[in-house]
């Protein structure tokens, strides 16, 4: 399932914890698809907590609490402190996200410790508060990873999603998260770079959305070092895709004049694909930077009309695709989009 979709049932999930209508969520995927990162959208979307609790690094009674004595009635009985890892209304809030991430990386003990925690929303004496939905996330079995087969009791306590990667769905993220339009462009020229993982392939790295995110942090920290640049792309993606990266990069120095187009100049317009997947991605990233600025309807209107005269029409139909998943119906009502539709009816018809 696309990360969008999940993220949309996560919040419908998030909201019904306080309706105790919450069933627990268990997402599935291979390293570095966005699991995480969805859990964390959610709690941001919500502005709520979320606990991280790996598993994968506990023993079973690190779950239970410790145990001391108390005088009940003149007699001597145990209680259970629990764990400070746990959610408390009074310390974490009454409404968050508890994360068991890497669960099918806990050993059976650990996992078989947890069952009341998942379905019950209790341990003991302690209870899940009410307001807080429950999430966990792990690999598959042969995702190169410690793994281990989900008790049939576990997983008849979740519902299963598995997580897929999806370009469209990185690229929103990519332009809400400042990320560097130069890589949105590539990802767009080679969208099978995303990500590419063979778990019978062996090396370190390997391109998916997170190892891409630390791409783009390379980028800005070597990008006046083309000597160090390459090197560093590819201990973040891998030897194919960082090379391929590079290179596109050393490419971009053909690209016209981005101020040129913005500023309503005359300015070229490539003719190889490459580079009008680079300037589509960089004059969307303009286009999303100038937003709430008052020069922000005068830019966009020059963007679309640079969107008219890209040779590849498909290509203009995907940079205002782009620029209305950021801008939103304003766009809409300036007098260039009107244009700009009107000569691509055939085409936006036929899609």
């Amino acid at each position: 399932m696309r990360p969008a979709q999940l993220a949309e049932i996560l919040d419908y999930e998030f909201v019904a914890a306080s309706a105790g209508q919450h069933t627990p969520v268990m997402l599935w995927g291979p390293p570095g698809v966005g699991k995480s990162q969805i859990v964390a959208q959610i709690a941001a979307r919500h502005a709520v907590q979320v606990i991280d609790v790996r598993l994968s690094q506990m023993e079973p009674s690190d779950l239970r609490g410790i145990p001391f004595r108390v005088e009940q009635h003149g007699k001597s009985a145990v209680e259970w402190a629990a764990p400070s890892l746990l959610p408390d209304a009074l310390r974490h809030g009454d409404r968050g996200v508890l994360f068991l991430d890497e669960i099918t990386s806990a050993p059976p003990s650990v996992s078989a410790a947890a069952y009341q925690l998942i379905l019950d929303r209790r341990l003991g004496d302690y209870r899940v508060p009410e307001g807080w939905a429950i999430v966990a996330a792990g690999n598959r079995q042969g995702d190169r990873g410690v793994s281990y087969a989900m008790p049939a009791p576990l997983a008849n306590r979740f519902s299963h999603y598995e997580v897929e990667a999806n370009l469209e769905d990185w690229v929103a993220w990519a332009y809400a998260n400042a990320i560097d339009p130069r890589l949105v462009g590539f990802l767009r020229f080679k969208p099978e770079l995303l990500f590419d993982f063979d778990p019978s392939r062996s090396g370190a790295a390997f391109p998916s959305p997170r190892s891409w995110e630390f791409a783009d942090r390379a980028l800005q920290k070597f990008g006046e070092r083309p000597d160090l640049l390459p090197g560093a792309l590819i201990a973040c993606v891998g030897q194919a895709a960082g090379i391929e990266f590079a290179a596109y990069l050393e490419s971009l120095t053909q690209l016209p004049d981005l101020d040129a187009i913005v500023a309503g100049g005359l300015a070229d317009v490539p003719q190889t694909v490459d580079l009008q997947y680079a300037v589509a991605a960089a004059l969307a990233g303009r286009a999303l930077r100038v937003r709430g600025s008052p020069e922000a309807a005068l830019v966009w209107g020059r963007i679309l009309d640079y969107a008219g005269r890209l040779p590849l029409r498909e290509m203009g139909v995907m940079l205002v695709a782009d620029l209305h998943r950021g801008i939103g119906p304003e766009l809409f009502a300036l007098p260039q989009f009107s244009a700009w539709a009107g000569a691509v009816a055939d085409l936006l018809l036929y899609e």
